[in-house]
């Protein structure tokens, strides 16, 4: 979706402002915040792609005022009550109103370090052959979903090279809606920064896109 998160090549914002030493946490409040998106992240409530389009979905004030923490709590809270693990109410008042829902697993603290240490690897296999060979130029399409995409917006329509083959991944855009993760081949692309904003500078930009993403460019 064309959402305030997809920010490539937007203007007025002024520069980003890198903070030297930059601390883990920033205020008290940003590890229990943070461990309650994990902790319910590993319920099995819903997918990383659903995660990302909840954060996609807050108000553009909202999400652009907001911290990194903020945003995520913010996202994480949309979701609970969208599925009815919480009431609005008792996100306003933080007391329990009505009984607890089931969710599909609980991680405890012993099993935490393992589980941040593996990872959810998306890799899927595939009875398919990729579409595209590295070395291949491909156009991306000019699409504007309603739903979760990973194409970014400065992207679409635009010329590039396939680099890298990276097999077959969940596709996020079905994953995200909660209709399958319906697999499908990963490449990156590189485009050159003439062809995304116009300037003759040697910089190239990466992108790792799906092949439903692509189509063939004669």
């Amino acid at each position: 979706m064309n959402g305030p998160h997809d920010m490539g090549g937007f203007q007025g914002f002024g520069p980003v402002m890198p903070e030297a030493d930059e601390p883990v946490w920033h205020h008290d409040w940003e590890p229990r915040a943070f461990a309650l998106v994990l902790a319910m992240g590993m319920t099995g409530s819903w997918n990383i792609d659903q995660a990302r389009h909840a954060r996609e979905r807050l108000a553009p004030v909202s999400y652009w005022s907001s911290s990194y923490y903020e945003m995520r709590h913010y996202a994480l809270v949309l979701q609970l009550i969208e599925l009815g693990l919480i009431t609005a109410m008792e996100e306003e008042t933080g007391r329990q109103a009505v009984l607890p829902k089931p969710v599909k697993r609980v991680a405890t603290a012993e099993m935490i370090p393992a589980i941040l240490s593996s990872g959810s690897p998306y890799g899927r296999p595939s009875n398919t052959a990729a579409a595209f060979g590295v070395g291949e130029k491909v156009r991306t399409l000019n699409i504007n979903p309603a739903g979760h995409t990973r194409l970014p917006r400065y992207a679409r329509g635009h010329v590039g090279e396939i680099v890298t083959i990276h097999g077959c991944h969940a596709f996020p855009d079905s994953n995200a809606k909660g209709e399958g993760e319906d697999p499908q081949w990963l490449y990156t692309v590189r485009f050159t920064a003439k062809e995304l904003w116009g300037k003759d500078a040697p910089d190239s930009v990466c992108l790792d896109l799906w092949e439903p993403y692509l189509e063939v460019f004669t």
